[in-house]
Order: structure tokens, then C-alpha cells, then sequence
């Protein structure tokens, strides 16, 4: 053994942590370390929460997903964003879907607004679009069917990136569908972590 161990050793074992006994060392101050190691990594989750954040079990309410009214000149919106809506509620789990008109919480939503922005431009002729981003902005509605209270009365917005090819007309029509689920996830999101 060199020097510079032989002194380390010295150091440690005259605070007690190492004790040398026929050429090992004495494991207990290992296992106390790892159990401290485990003490602070299980600590970063003490305040974790499986399932639901607003404070109601899974599924103790249903939600009503009533179709969106358009006010956007883009047809077609309707359908694909309350699709994704519904979708949505059963994906996430906080809330059943009530599918007969008889939920504890009524959704409705105005679509206000849709915006195509240039991203990317070709770097051949700088008036080609190569990349648009979607946005699609709501005025959502979330409302006690019992009591009438107003949960969530905001506007949310969702947004994807579209790729155009030589069809503008069919990468819009392919990219609605992701446009409406990103919309939805806000929209459920807001709904799930809300503390009413």
C-alpha cells in the first residue's frame, strides 16, 4: 500500500467510518450511505400524486363535450374538434364522458379563431412556403349542470406545424386532425388541474 492510501485509511478510520480488519474493510459505513442516498431520492417524491390533481377520484364526474360552434372561415372544424375532445376526456381518465346529455359538467366551445403563419421558406425562391404553423384559438365554456356555476370561461389555443408538399389543400386536411388534439389536450388540461 503507498503512502498516500495508508494516510487516507489513518484519516478515515480515526473518524470511525473505516476499521480495517485483516486487510478488508468493514462495509457498515457503505450501507449507511446508501440508505441515506435512498432517503433523499425518495424524498423528491413525497409530494407526487397518483391520479387526478384537482382533488376528486377518477372518474366521480362526467363530462359533456357539446359540439364547438365555428366562427373561423375554415370549414370543417366542427366535427374534427369535438371528435378530439371526447377523445380526449377518455384519455385522460379525470372525468367519464357522458355520451346521453347527462353530464356533471357541461363543455361547450366557440372556435374564434384560425391563423396560418409562414415558419419556413424555400431556399430556393424565398415566396415558397415549405412550413406553416397552425393555430386554432377556442373560447371554451365549462359549466355545473346542477348549480350553473361557470368552471372555465377562456379562450385556449392549439397549434401544429404543417408541411406543405405540391397540395396545400390535403397537408391542411391531414394536419387538422393534429391541430384539433393538441387543442383538446389544452382544453382537457385546463378542465383536469382546475381546483373548483
Amino acid at each position: 500500500m503507498d503512502a498516500l492510501a495508508k494516510v487516507s485509511w489513518r484519516g478515515l478510520r480515526g473518524l470511525g467510518c473505516v476499521r480495517r480488519s485483516e486487510g478488508r474493510v468493514d462495509g457498515g459505513w457503505v450501507t449507511g450511505l446508501a440508505l441515506a442516498l435512498a432517503t433523499f431520492a425518495l424524498a423528491g417524491c413525497a409530494g407526487y400524486q397518483l391520479g387526478p390533481s384537482n382533488g376528486l377520484a377518477a372518474g366521480e364526474k362526467s363530462v359533456q363535450v357539446n359540439p364547438f360552434a365555428n366562427q373561423t372561415m375554415q370549414p370543417r372544424l366542427t366535427d374534427v374538434v369535438t371528435y378530439q375532445m371526447r377523445k380526449e376526456v377518455q384519455r385522460d381518465g379525470t372525468y367519464q364522458l357522458a355520451t346521453h346529455g347527462d353530464g356533471d359538467i357541461i363543455v361547450t366551445g366557440e372556435l374564434t379563431r384560425y391563423l396560418r403563419v409562414e415558419v419556413t421558406l424555400s431556399s430556393n425562391d424565398i415566396l415558397t412556403v415549405q412550413d406553416y404553423r397552425l393555430s386554432l384559438t377556442a373560447h371554451v365554456t365549462a359549466r355545473e349542470r346542477s348549480s350553473g356555476r361557470v368552471l372555465v370561461d377562456q379562450p385556449v389555443t392549439g397549434y401544429t406545424l404543417m408541411r406543405v408538399g405540391s397540395d396545400m389543400t390535403s397537408a391542411e386536411r391531414q394536419a387538422m386532425p393534429l391541430l384539433a388534439q393538441d387543442l383538446a389536450q389544452n382544453i382537457t388540461a385546463l378542465l383536469a388541474e382546475g381546483k373548483w
